[in-house]
């Protein structure tokens, strides 16, 4: 009796073990191709690495930096992948051993809704970071100006940038709330300079001091080095009641522009003292109305001089 038991259902445990033998390879399969993928896609992060950090190295001023950059950026779409990869092995082995996928996905978009809805500020930090990474908009140690506040950038992370004023007070902005950056140091770096001189001076000849300081300057190794080319004077921009404005613009290296300004400030005020150029002066003129009356009070001065005696 038990023998024709296991004849009959033998037939049945036959498809099952065929079907579980099945399952089993389909499921060695799966981690085995996700297991692939994860290593192909490791290969290809690295060569990308190198490639883009080869790349970004004739540009960059801090040494490392485009290296750190490009792995900072490459490491969160690694993480993004891997989970993704894992995710898709996980269902899908979910799936062959009979457990009905769809309740985990719904669960899991359902987890997703909860967590972008409550954490709506720090996704917007997160993704505004990445971008900001992605785009090069602004590096370590680049003078910027971030919604109005100006200093040294001293850390960039996905969720915030940190600034340090001149007074060095550190300023901390979540890279979501930042609607304006300017960034100083950009590749080259310049200083605008508004030489006010007296009205009646010749401005050709203020004009060619100027030049003449520059230009010497540039031909001093010490500051020649940091000026990529000769001032670039824009010509007579403003005219007051006692003074003229030249406006002129010095082009240097990055953060080299404050440095080679002041010098050229200094400079600029000795060669005016020696070519004789007035600086403008306040002046106060005061005039009075010609009328009967101040006629009047004129004549009548010297009788009340008198009567005073």
């Amino acid at each position: 009796m038990f023998q024709n038991t296991i004849e009959k259902h033998l037939p049945q445990l036959f498809e099952l073990g065929i079907d579980f033998t099945k399952g089993s390879l389909r499921i060695v399969l799966i981690i085995i191709a996700a297991y692939i993928g994860v290593r192909l896609l490791r290969l290809g992060k690295n060569r990308l690495e190198m490639i883009l950090a080869r790349e970004g190295v004739p540009s960059e001023r801090i040494p490392g930096g485009t290296a750190m950059r490009v792995r900072t950026l490459l490491n969160v779409l690694w993480t993004i992948a891997i989970g993704l990869i894992w995710f898709i092995a996980v269902v899908s082995v979910l799936g062959e051993i009979g457990v009905n996928v769809a309740p985990v996905l719904a669960s899991a978009g359902v987890i997703g809704l909860v967590v972008g809805f409550g954490a709506q500020s720090l996704v917007k930090d997160l993704v505004s970071g990445f971008f900001l990474i992605l785009e090069n908009q602004v590096r370590v140690g680049d003078i910027a100006v971030i919604n109005g506040t100006g200093g040294r950038v001293e850390s960039i992370t996905f969720r915030t940038v940190v600034l340090r004023d001149l007074s060095a007070v550190v300023h901390v902005f979540p890279n979501g709330s930042i609607n304006t950056l300017a960034n100083l140091t950009k590749d080259w770096s310049a200083y605008v300079i508004d030489v006010k001189v007296a009205y009646n001076q010749d401005i050709d000849r203020v004009v060619d001091v100027m030049r003449r300081v520059a230009d010497e300057m540039l031909a001093e190794p010490q500051y020649g080095s940091s000026m990529r080319e000769p001032i670039e004077i824009f010509g007579l921009d403003g005219v007051a009641d006692s003074a003229v404005t030249v406006k002129a613009r010095l082009k240097t290296l990055p953060f080299q522009q404050f440095t080679i300004g002041r010098e050229y400030r200094r400079r600029l005020k000795k060669a005016f003292e020696a070519e004789k150029v007035e600086m403008p002066t306040a002046q106060i003129v005061v005039s009075a109305a010609q009328s009967a009356s101040f006629q009047l009070a004129i004549k009548e001065l010297p009788q009340a001089l008198a009567a005073s005696r």
